[in-house]
């Protein structure tokens, strides 16, 4: 296992490594830098005055040589200052990462407890997964921002349940009424993966000769499913997880920025707009590491439960 880890481990490093050139190198290509918009915001700066601050944040060197610089420091533990927001990069992405977060564990664990729980009718009652098929094929099918303009018109501009966006400071009560069409537009279009592949693991599991045999020694069917099916579905389960980190990453970055949610998404949208080298390079790179990490999480959790995966 720690060799599966430790090999793991080298290649996040190799794809940030490859990834932080990449994002380095097109953002490079951005037209304009942090200087052109200092002289577009002040008139009396001169040409002398622009190559000088040119040379004094070295951006007359060569890209990658500013890349070498930007990595050395990055080791070192220097993140840089953002120019948006006049701060330690570091003190600006620290809030938002801890906002994503939490709006990835809720929006996680409502998409898969409704998946899982519509897998166990659908694979209990055959009868029903036609209807969960459907609503797992609608839930699949809608586009998380379109999903989120629904929900919106719905619940904040017709029925006024809830805020269109923001964050709240009115204490816990109020950043959770902020927080639920997020968690809910999330939670909507990742929840169609954990419903079919939950309904197809549970329906093969339940053919099994043992689950007969269980049944035969007279096990109730609720204990049959829970404590025999359940378990030994799970290794599948998991490997949807795994896969879908990336996506549900990415639909929460796209969801922030609809809802105006302070998190990763919204934060490297202004950063990206707003030409903030440091800061965009940065989130975007800490973006890549908690989904590959996420990805390994999954992993390592389908081998602790299924053996024979401990040595591949």
């Amino acid at each position: 296992m720690i060799r599966i880890i430790g090999a793991r481990l080298v290649g996040i490093a190799v794809t940030l490594a490859l990834l932080s050139f990449a994002m380095f190198l097109l953002i490079g290509l951005m037209p304009g830098d942090p200087i052109d918009l200092a002289i577009a915001g002040d008139p009396r700066l001169t040409a002398e005055d622009a190559a000088r601050l040119r040379a004094l944040h070295g951006l007359d060197q060569p890209l990658t040589a500013r890349y070498l610089a930007w990595v050395a420091a990055l080791l070192r533990g220097e993140f840089g200052y953002s120019r948006l927001f006049a701060q330690p990069v570091a003190e600006v992405i620290a809030p938002a990462l801890l906002s994503t977060l939490i709006l990835l564990g809720a929006a996680l664990a409502l998409a898969g407890g409704i998946g899982l729980a519509l897998g166990l009718l659908a694979a209990a009652r055959p009868r029903a997964a036609p209807a969960v098929d459907v609503v797992a094929i609608l839930g699949q099918s809608a586009p998380s921002f379109w999903l989120g303009i629904l929900l919106i018109i719905l619940f904040a501009v017709t029925l006024g349940w809830l805020p269109a966006g923001g964050a709240g400071e009115g204490g816990i009560a109020d950043a959770l009424r902020h927080l639920a069409l997020p968690v809910a537009t999330l939670a909507i279009a990742n929840l169609a993966a954990y419903a079919r592949h939950s309904a197809a693991a549970l329906g093969a599991t339940l053919r099994e000769p043992w689950v007969t045999a269980a049944r035969a020694r007279g096990n109730g069917e609720g204990r049959v499913m829970l404590r025999h099916a359940l378990p030994n579905a799970a290794v599948p389960i998991l490997q949807v997880a795994a896969l879908d980190a990336g996506a549900l990453v990415g639909g929460a970055l796209i969801t922030e920025t609809l809802f105006a949610h302070p998190g990763m998404g919204k934060l490297i949208y202004d950063a990206v707009m707003g030409n903030d080298t440091n800061l965009a390079l940065v989130a975007l790179l800490l973006v890549a590491l908690v989904t590959m990490l996420a990805t390994l999480a999954a992993d390592l959790a389908q081998r602790g439960l299924d053996p024979r995966l401990r040595d591949t």
